[in-house]
C-alpha cells in the first residue's frame, strides 16, 4: 500500500489534534469493521460579515495513518471557513487534498467528513438554530451506519 507524500505529512504531523475546551459542537463516529475512531470539535464563531465559521477546530482519533491523516486533512479544510461551505466537504475534497488514498483506505475519509458533519449537527441543535432536511438526511444515514451510534467511544 502506497502513502502520498501529504498523507504520511499528515500523518506524522497533525494538524488541530486534541480538545477543545467547551466546544460548540463534537462529533463522535467509529468504524468497528476496521477499528477506527474519531471526535471532533467545532467553535463557532461570526465573522465580519456575520456568517458563522469554525473559528477552531480539533480531533482525537483513534485509527491508522490514514485515518489520522484524513482527521487532519478535514480540520485543515474547514477551519475559518463558514458552516455551509464546511458542509459541502466530501470525501473527495479530502482524497483530493491528500494527492489520493489507497482505494482500500477510502473508508477512512468518510469518517473524517461524517464527524465534521455530526459536530456541526451537535452545534445547530444545541444552539436551536435550523437543521436543513439535507443535513437531517445526512445525520441520520450516519446514525444508521455508525458503530457508535449513542455510546461514546472515548
Amino acid at each position: 500500500m502506497q502513502y502520498s507524500p501529504k498523507v504520511l505529512k499528515h500523518f506524522r504531523d497533525p494538524q488541530n489534534i486534541g480538545q477543545i475546551d467547551s466546544p460548540d459542537g463534537v462529533g463522535e463516529i467509529g468504524n468497528v469493521v476496521c477499528g477506527d475512531v474519531m471526535k471532533l470539535y467545532i467553535k463557532v464563531e461570526a465573522n465580519a460579515k456575520g456568517e458563522e465559521i469554525i473559528k477552531d477546530i480539533k480531533f482525537e482519533t483513534y485509527g491508522c495513518a490514514a485515518a489520522i491523516a484524513t482527521s487532519s486533512a478535514i480540520t485543515d479544510l474547514a477551519i475559518g471557513k463558514t458552516i455551509d461551505y464546511a458542509l459541502s466537504l466530501n470525501y473527495n475534497s479530502v482524497v483530493k487534498y491528500l494527492d489520493g488514498l489507497p482505494p482500500i483506505k477510502i473508508h477512512c475519509s468518510l469518517l473524517s467528513v461524517d464527524a465534521l458533519v455530526m459536530a456541526i449537527y451537535n452545534y445547530l441543535q444545541e444552539n436551536k438554530k435550523p437543521i436543513s432536511a439535507e443535513l437531517e438526511k445526512r445525520h441520520q444515514r450516519i446514525l444508521k451506519k455508525a458503530a457508535c451510534k449513542n455510546k461514546s467511544l472515548f
